[in-house]
């Protein structure tokens, strides 16, 4: 076994998690693996395994950068957020090529190398450890890979109470659900990758990505199938209700019911193929299968996938654990990422979730060595705008992106009815029910507070605008705005048809243009990391761990 040493570190069993009221009381490798033999220590495995291994310790880790919920690197190359610490190449990974401002000024990238596909190149050796940035989201998502595979591997062999075969399937619908988004994942970001089906096992066979999604597919396919002929009987509900965080069943989250769960499948198998086809290339009938997933997603009443913070920080801390947090406070007291001036540019006039979320500021201006596009206006507040005592709220009703207090704030891990019900409205759109889609954006706009007018488009690209910027503010945090910058083209080199015009950029020097280029020129699927190929180089017919692009 090469790379388990790397990525797996202890995972062959890190993380056993037991129930303590509403606490996580997380107990490093132990028991092992192999003493897992009742049906308590399996659910521990399926809890611990599944959110400490998968979402927070990894080898390698950095404060600054955060764990897997708190590192931005999607939301840096969508210019969601920006950052001017150098922690991992953080301010580096998210900085543009080229920025024009509106005299026509041309501020280039400061770094070294400028280009953003050869910074993640130079810095993608396994002598760079934990100073690669390609190394975590494959180190999270493979470790999450292999819990899920020891508790397939276990699951049979454990004598349970009551309804065994329902106890059993719940156990394994988790697996298959969690292999699935682990290769999700995996297959969104990387150039290749592997399909791992054994305990701390790997092997030089890599995967195109288009393979990897595949075989999200085919555990998502997997899931389905149990939850299909699975009752939420009162064992279904005692063994999901046990694996997960009774603190992270609020809110939206909760036990869900097998159908529940299903649409949470058929919700992210649409995200998988909108992530992963430009829309240039969108066919017809792909939009047809958006709309046949969509409308068999997840609705309103629906608990989903989410988690919270706790005082003891067990899965998330409420001050660093989710990028949010990272991302609260005003820019010039430290926070580590900063709110862009592109993302409050996309708010429509008169949006309540604007006023209840950010506060303009005196310009912060970042060293400009470090960066040409991060300076900001703007705060996002710590639980929202509070009115002073006997003021209305004017905007009461709009939803609180990020509340640092203890399990304010809700993650949505995977997907959510906002998502789905934008996913369909696009493919409505581009199918041609123009009035369709926006009656669909008026609705996610209400379900979250905006207090807008109804959307009005005269013709398809100006209702795909509405559609773009509602995708930006409604689903801020949400782990989709890289995605949806890959496929719109918007990372692509300005000569391209790529880029934004028309941007709003404050200069080194404060003044606050309003019709900058941004040439962002970024890598659309990244290298294997090289902290995988030095210990597993690719076996013979392996898929190339390389982008041809650059």
């Amino acid at each position: 076994m090469r790379i388990t040493k790397i990525f797996f570190l202890a995972v062959i069993f890190t993380g056993m998690v037991t129930s303590c009221k509403d606490e996580l009381d997380v107990k490093t490798n132990e028991p092992a693996i192999n003493s897992v033999k009742v049906e308590t220590d399996i659910i521990a495995l399926a809890k611990g395994g599944t959110y400490v291994n998968g979402f927070k310790d990894l080898k390698y880790t950095d404060g600054v950068m955060g764990a897997f919920w708190g590192t931005g690197y999607h939301d840096l190359m969508a210019d969601v957020v920006s950052a001017e610490a150098a922690n991992v190449y953080i301010n580096q990974v998210g900085c543009p090529e080229l920025v024009i401002l509106d005299d026509g000024t041309q501020v280039p990238n400061p770094g070294s190398p400028s280009h953003q596909p050869a910074l993640l190149r130079q810095t993608n050796l396994n002598s760079n450890a934990g100073n690669n940035p390609g190394f975590y989201e494959w180190g999270y998502m493979y470790a999450l890979n292999n819990v899920q595979n020891n508790l397939l591997t276990l699951v049979d062999n454990i004598e349970f109470s009551g309804d065994a075969t329902t106890k059993i399937n719940v156990i394994k619908a988790w697996a298959y659900w969690w292999k699935g988004f682990a290769y999700f994942r995996i297959g969104s970001i990387y150039y290749a990758g592997l399909v791992i089906d054994e305990p701390g096992k790997t092997n030089g066979d890599y995967k195109t990505y288009t393979e990897i999604l595949a075989e999200a597919e085919n555990n998502w396919a997997k899931a389905e199938t149990i939850l299909k002929g699975t009752t939420a009987n009162a064992d279904y509900s005692a063994v999901l209700g046990a694996i997960i965080p009774e603190y992270f069943q609020v809110g939206h989250g909760g036990v869900l019911t097998p159908d529940m769960w299903i649409r949470s499948i058929n919700t992210m198998r649409a995200r998988s193929i909108m992530a992963n086809t430009r829309v240039k290339d969108m066919t017809s009938a792909q939009w047809d299968q958006i709309l046949t997933l969509t409308n068999n997603g997840i609705k309103e009443d629906d608990f989903v996938f989410t988690g919270r913070s706790n005082g003891n920080a067990d899965i998330f801390s409420p001050l660093s654990g989710m990028l949010s947090a990272k991302t609260t406070g005003d820019p010039k007291a430290g926070a580590t990422y900063k709110i862009t001036e592109r993302l409050i540019q996309d708010f429509q006039p008169g949006d309540k979730r604007k006023g209840k979320n950010f506060e303009q500021i005196n310009a912060w201006i970042g060293e400009s060595s470090r960066g040409n596009a991060f300076n900001t206006r703007w705060e996002l507040l710590d639980g929202g705008f509070v009115p002073d005592e006997g003021e209305e709220d004017p905007y009461e009703g709009a939803i609180v992106y990020s509340d640092r207090e203890e399990g304010a704030t809700e993650l949505f891990m995977a997907g959510s009815y906002e998502e789905n019900e934008l996913m369909k409205a696009e493919a409505m759109i581009y199918k041609g029910n123009i009035a369709g889609g926006l009656a669909l954006i008026d609705a996610v706009r209400e379900y979250q507070g905006a207090g807008l007018a109804p959307a009005v488009a005269a013709t398809p690209e100006a209702a795909l605008e509405q559609l773009r910027s509602e995708r930006r503010v409604g689903l801020l945090f949400r782990s989709v705005a890289f995605y949806d910058a890959r496929r719109w083209g918007i990372i692509d080199p300005v000569a391209n048809g790529g880029g934004r015009k028309n941007a709003v950029v404050v200069s080194k020097t404060g003044v606050v243009n309003t019709h900058a280029t941004l040439d962002y020129q970024y890598l659309d699927y990244w290298d294997v990391p090289d902290n995988e190929l030095k210990y597993n180089p690719p076996a013979d017919g392996s898929a190339a761990v390389v982008n041809p692009k650059n």
